[in-house]
């Protein structure tokens, strides 16, 4: 994939939800919630200020993040579904 985010925008691809319950029930696709948790595939050089100085974007290639369930614009690129989204809108790295 051969995506540069602009400013202080990541791309994330979504990490799959577990599909049964712990009691052994399959959740069908359709009835599954979209999952919360990704993987930074790409991050922009980070946001601009007024006087033109970039503050740098905290993420890094491979961080495992937490987000919004409405967070970031979902995109396909080369037939995978990504988000791009804001580093304001990530909310904390899975260590």
């Amino acid at each position: 994939m051969a995506l540069r985010p602009l400013h202080d925008r990541v791309i994330v691809k979504r990490l799959d939800n577990e599909r049964t319950t712990a009691s052994g029930i399959v959740i069908p696709d359709s009835a599954a919630e979209k999952p919360d948790q990704g993987e930074v595939l790409a991050v922009g050089p980070g946001k601009k200020t007024d006087d033109g100085k970039v503050i740098p974007v905290d993420l890094k290639v491979g961080d495992k993040v937490l987000f919004g369930k409405y967070a970031g614009q979902s995109v396909k690129v080369d037939g995978e579904e990504v988000l791009v989204i804001r580093e304001e809108e990530v909310l904390a790295v899975i260590l």
